[in-house]
């Protein structure tokens, strides 16, 4: 950061009697929440099934929900 933001973040921090720390956590999760796109996963369950492929097949689908190219092996 250039010098004129941290005297701005210094005084503000000052100002209000937050931490520098919580000032910048604060303007990085606003940021985040503004321009993040990638979508939460819905739901996500860990367990068994006597259904050969379905462990695999919701692998794959949280794979895709999540933007990772499929395991190969999987396809």
């Amino acid at each position: 950061m250039d010098s004129d933001l941290l005297d701005r973040l210094d005084r503000f921090a000052a100002r209000t009697g937050a931490t520098k720390t919580a000032v910048i956590a604060g303007a990085v999760e606003a940021y985040l929440e503004a321009h993040d796109t990638t979508p939460d996963l819905a739901f996500l369950a860990v367990g068994r099934s006597d259904h050969g492929r379905l462990s695999i097949d919701g692998r794959s689908i949280a794979r895709r929900e999540a933007g990772i190219r499929p395991d190969p092996d999987e396809v």
